[in-house]
């Protein structure tokens, strides 16, 4: 685990626990899912600790995790909320656009949600996401509430801490395929 001394590791048990359940995908022959490392550029070194200390951004990523999951592309972000909603403010532009682009070439593109007050994880649709970000964006609600996550979407944390989200992807594509038939 990294050393970081700013707000640049809030949720890594979290990511922790997606990239266990990533390896537990992988040797199940499930899906392919890789952790897209943020481009830094080291500025100072602590070699007592081996750790880096002070660094800036080379660019803005895109979203946390790449893969593919039964011939299925995917990309999400991982994102923690310890109030009753998701800030909006935690979501950049150009996440927004990378994922509508990834939607648009007909992948999936979504958030894994851990909403920490209530103890609970959701799969959230780029849909969702988008609606919530766009009447943001017109001067309406600054965050996603809770009563947005829906139910069929909230993934269950294992004892093994797996937490089985490829599950809420395919309730996703079996509405995506149903919604497009009609």
């Amino acid at each position: 685990m990294g050393y970081w001394n700013t707000r640049g590791l809030r949720g890594s048990t979290f990511e922790e626990i997606i990239n266990f359940t990533n390896d537990r995908y992988r040797s199940a022959g499930l899906a392919v899912i890789q952790k897209i490392p943020t481009p830094i550029t080291p500025v100072d070194f602590d070699t007592k600790k081996k750790v880096i200390t002070l660094a800036y951004f080379d660019k803005q990523s895109t979203v946390d995790y790449v893969g593919v999951a039964q011939g299925h592309a995917i990309c999400f972000d991982a994102k923690e909320s310890r109030q009753k909603s998701l800030p909006i403010q935690n979501i950049h532009s150009h996440q927004i656009d990378f994922m509508r682009d990834f939607n648009g070439q007909n992948g999936v593109a979504f958030l894994l949600v851990h909403m920490a007050l209530y103890g609970k994880y959701y799969f959230l649709p780029m849909e969702v996401l988008e609606k919530y970000w766009t009447a943001a964006l017109k001067g309406g609600r600054k965050s996603i509430p809770i009563e947005a996550f829906d139910e069929k979407y909230e993934i269950k944390l294992s004892g093994s801490a797996m937490l089985d989200y490829l599950e809420a992807v395919n309730t996703y594509l079996v509405e995506r395929k149903n919604k497009n038939k009609s």
